[in-house]
């Protein structure tokens, strides 16, 4: 077959893979189905490097956090009212202009509505909370809310209405997120509260919670431990009994027949306390 070879030749020549010469001349020939071809032999592979991990990132450099500057109160007299001023008020209407516009510390300029306290200016009977919360915030009345839908049901248990109490807090500005005042804070509003007792002068006191107690009668024991074991307050000339209980908000989150009972309990003896004809 001399015009295959001199195919196979001449792709010699041409500089042609030597292999894919033969095969192409195979093919011409028609003897490629006859031959088994070989099996390509794999390529060496190289083992793969193990993997190094890469470096984990250095942790940012965190600046060191400054503590939040002091509250400076504003020198406008009605922006901090003068505790002379407060003293002298004779009246709870009186008193509330006094002090509707204090921003005497930090909660001041973040509430939505001063929060004085309302009832009965001659009440026998006094409730004491420790701030107001989102509904009293925006209502500006204490005790708005579902705790005070349960105080109010408390009193209607005693046979009385809410308009026959007198209702106030400690602080009158909502605390931030609803947390705990202060003791700078308490101490700011604690004249205020002091000067509606002693214009109500009510015959006995129940106070609502730890924050009361503490502030009002420096009293630092836990309420499960002082509950119902009446204690003592001087207001002004006055000797007034307090008598404390949970606050609302926690017979709410702890709705057992135990806590429900022992303020029933401590709120009867208020009242009975309340009932009794004055000493001559």
């Amino acid at each position: 077959m001399p015009d295959a070879e001199g195919k196979f030749r001449a792709r010699l020549e041409g500089m042609e893979h030597p292999l894919q010469a033969w095969r192409d001349t195979l093919e011409e020939l028609g003897v490629m189905g006859l031959i088994r071809e070989a099996a390509a032999e794999p390529l060496p592979v190289a083992p793969l490097a193990p993997r190094i991990p890469a470096p984990a990132p250095l942790p940012r450099p965190v600046p060191p956090r400054s503590a939040p500057a002091a509250y400076t109160p504003p020198a406008d007299p009605a922006a901090c009212p003068n505790p002379a001023v407060v003293a002298t008020a004779t009246s709870l209407a009186e008193l509330h202009q006094t002090i509707a516009g204090c921003l005497a510390c930090p909660l001041g300029p973040g509430r939505m509505k001063f929060v004085f306290g309302e009832g009965d200016p001659h009440a026998r009977l006094m409730f004491v909370g420790e701030g107001p919360g989102r509904d009293e915030d925006l209502q500006g009345r204490p005790f708005v809310g579902k705790a005070g839908e349960l105080l109010d049901k408390m009193i209607g248990a005693l046979g009385m209405k809410r308009e026959e109490t007198y209702i106030a807090n400690v602080v009158k500005c909502r605390p931030p997120d609803n947390r705990l005042p202060t003791a700078d804070e308490a101490h700011a509003c604690l004249g205020y509260l002091r000067r509606q007792i002693e214009l109500v002068q009510p015959a006995v006191i129940v106070t609502l919670g730890a924050t009361p107690l503490r502030e009002l009668l420096g009293v630092s024991e836990g309420i499960t431990r002082v509950r119902g074991q009446w204690r003592h307050v001087k207001v002004g000339d006055r000797d007034i009994p307090v008598m404390p209980t949970f606050h609302p908000a926690y017979v709410l989150r702890q709705y057992t027949q135990d806590v429900r009972r022992a303020v029933w309990e401590d709120l009867r003896a208020a009242k009975a306390w309340m009932d009794r004809p004055p000493e001559s």
